[in-house]
């Protein structure tokens, strides 16, 4: 049974001047860019690893605002940082620096998940200091007033708040807090798996789902848990785990060999291909543009070879608009250097869909005629 609503907490009189971003090291750069593109009015402040910050000036946004800033993990409202020469004397800092808000929950994340940093110890010493009941790294629930504090050092942190709405921001950092599945074959399960929770795309039992480079089938292996029928494109072998499922198929062979027929009647295209992004995009489209094919979405992964490249996001986001879908783009938490679209079908339902004619039997298990 979920639990009940909390009436909503009031935003602290004391909004905070600056908008702090958590990424992935490295994609500094790229979410700077994309700040420029969709927050124009926003000033460059500091600049960490893992950390961007903006100036916020006149800028008011509301209090569970989620810039579309795709490389950005987690974004909340700065009040500045606090120093002391011990946790507990930062803690009170903290206090004093938030003043009299009360808050829901408390996170707690690094801004270099490598540092060596007592995280539980420092969440514990803030939630005693601002006398706030919630356990250590707890998700937030939506609509939660949730207190952060972004710990740069042991002793230096930076403090800010944000009023948790989408899924991401509801936990700490917008580190996924999932963990790998002792029995799955690949981390591209747990890739996979922090995709559905972000994006919540509709899938229900009994679609059919496609993934091109199936290999090893760690995706494959997370589809078929959602109760779909699933068919793996890829001439490496797959794991005899996900090999010998009674719905899953594979078909051995690139992508591109496949004809075109045999991709009508799927409801869903994967593809987390280790290649380059275009050759990506070239294999997609072949896919979404054949006759007869009617997805109700794509879920991809687009490798970013250095991150120059993520300047060609928006185009890449333009093409899937172009083959008539709404594409939705963030850089995983447990993904490395590369960006996961979810794609729709625009005007069409996420849920189970009415008024489709196809065949209902499952594909066969053989190798699709050249």
């Amino acid at each position: 049974m979920a639990s009940p609503a909390r009436p909503p907490r009031a935003a602290p009189s004391s909004r905070g001047d600056f908008l702090l971003c958590g990424c992935q090291g490295g994609a500094e750069g790229p979410l700077a860019a994309r700040q420029e593109e969709v927050l124009p009015a926003l000033r460059r402040a500091a600049w960490r690893r893992g950390v961007v910050t903006f100036r916020l000036g006149a800028a008011d946004p509301p209090d569970d605002f989620a810039p579309d800033l795709v490389f950005a993990r987690t974004a909340i409202r700065c009040f500045g940082q606090v120093a002391g020469q011990g946790i507990e004397e930062c803690a009170a800092a903290v206090s004093a620096l938030v003043g009299g808000a009360s808050w829901d929950v408390v996170h707690v994340w690094s801004r270099d998940p490598r540092a060596d940093v007592p995280l539980a110890e420092i969440g514990n010493a803030v939630r005693a200091a601002c006398g706030i009941d919630s356990a250590a790294g707890e998700v937030a629930r939506p609509g939660d007033l949730v207190l952060d504090c972004v710990v740069d050092s042991t002793l230096r942190w930076w403090v800010g708040w944000h009023r948790a709405a989408s899924p991401q921001s509801t936990w700490p950092g917008g580190f996924y807090p999932g963990r790998l599945a002792p029995h799955a074959v690949s981390r591209a399960w747990l890739k996979l798996d922090e995709a559905l929770a972000s994006f919540q795309p509709a899938l229900v039992a009994g679609q059919r789902a496609c993934e091109l480079g199936a290999a090893p089938g760690g995706a494959c292996q997370r589809l078929l848990e959602a109760g779909l029928e699933v068919v793996g494109v890829d001439p490496a072998e797959v794991d005899a785990r996900v090999a010998g499922h009674e719905r899953f198929t594979q078909w051995r062979m690139r992508a591109r060999d496949v004809r075109l027929r045999q991709f009508v009647g799927f409801d869903w295209l994967v593809s987390d291909m280790n290649i380059d992004p275009r050759s990506t995009m070239v294999a997609i489209e072949r896919v979404v543009t054949a006759p007869g094919v009617r997805l109700r979405g794509v879920i991809a992964t687009l490798k970013l070879p250095d991150w120059s490249r993520a300047s060609e996001l928006g185009a890449w986001l333009g093409r899937f608009r172009s083959w008539g879908y709404e594409p939705a783009a963030r850089q995983l938490s447990t993904g490395g250097r590369e960006v996961c679209v979810v794609a729709l079908a625009a005007g069409r339902s996420g849920g189970p869909q009415r008024n489709r004619v196809r065949s209902a039997r499952r594909p066969a298990r053989r190798r699709p005629a050249r």
